[in-house]
């Protein structure tokens, strides 16, 4: 690269190089103050780490476990039974159901709930039976999940999302569900119960992905898709339903010409229409 006039940064991947250069000259903001503040309730029975802080209108439950220099921010719930691992970040009115597991150096966002009730009706005639959900979750270390996004517990066993998975806003995931490793899952999406999301998975904006479907490692599924049936690992998929991206963009150019084709169809009908009628009128004639 010549350019004598100019300071450069050269990299071969400019995007993280950039996200490097944000933290340089925007330093994390001063530490939060250490200790229980006033306002905040902890169980007698609950254990904190050390350098941890817990601002006011925070609850941890009985035999909870808070670990090292974790931060947790006004309104925050912490159930019974719940441990969360050392320096993760509690935004506020964050929500831990009991028995909730967070591993360490994880955030999760304002409004994020974790362990609420996974989506189980039984019918039973005119009524429907609620499904006890005894199971819970598992959140692995260096997860980040945005705001306002429910993960449900699981009816037994566990839901589980994996290490570095990155979560964007407005996210529900269903019970049992599981999420590998280091997958990026963007806003809007849903996730029904019991689906089996893959390591390196991307779910773009607004994917909805069925029950009981298996997504293998390394997928990507295309904005607003629909996914009802299993993808194999490696695969590029988009659509409602979600099918192979080129076939997809096929689809997706054929709809522009839709009315174009319809008008020559209904063209071609009256054309075979009139070709009947002579053809009828000849053999009455002949």
């Amino acid at each position: 690269v010549k350019a004598p006039e100019l300071n450069l940064l050269v990299t071969p991947n400019s995007y993280l190089a950039f996200a490097k250069t944000i933290d340089l000259f925007h330093p994390e903001a001063t530490e939060s103050p250490k200790g229980v503040m006033d306002g905040a309730f902890v169980d007698g029975s609950a254990a904190l780490g050390e350098g941890v802080s817990v601002y006011p209108g925070v609850f941890v439950g009985p035999r909870s476990r808070i670990g090292d220099g974790c931060v947790l921010h006004p309104g925050a719930y912490v159930g019974a039974d719940v441990t969360v691992g050392a320096n993760s970040i509690l935004h506020a009115n964050v929500v831990l159901y009991p028995e909730t597991e967070v591993g360490a150096r994880v955030i999760l966002h304002a409004g994020v709930v974790v362990g609420s009730d996974g989506f189980g009706f039984a019918p039973d005639g005119e009524t429907k039976v609620k499904i006890q959900q005894v199971g819970r979750v598992v959140i692995e270390d260096d997860v980040e999940v945005g705001s306002n996004c429910a993960i449900d517990r699981a009816v037994l066993g566990e839901t589980r999302i994996g290490r570095g998975t990155k979560m964007d806003n407005l996210i529900q995931v269903g019970h049992n569900v599981t999420i590998g490793e280091h997958c990026l899952v963007v806003a809007q999406v849903g996730i029904s119960g019991s689906s089996v999301i893959g390591n390196q998975v991307t779910l773009a904006g607004q994917v909805g992905v069925a029950g009981h479907i298996r997504i293998g490692d390394g997928a990507e599924v295309g904005a607003k898709s629909g996914v009802v049936d299993n993808v194999p690992p490696g695969t590029k998929v988009l659509g409602l339903p979600a099918i192979p991206i080129a076939e997809a963009k096929k689809v997706l150019t054929l709809v522009r010409f839709l009315p174009d084709i319809r008008r020559e169809v209904r063209t071609m009908r009256a054309q075979i229409r009139a070709l009947e009628g002579r053809k009828g009128a000849s053999e009455d004639g002949g």
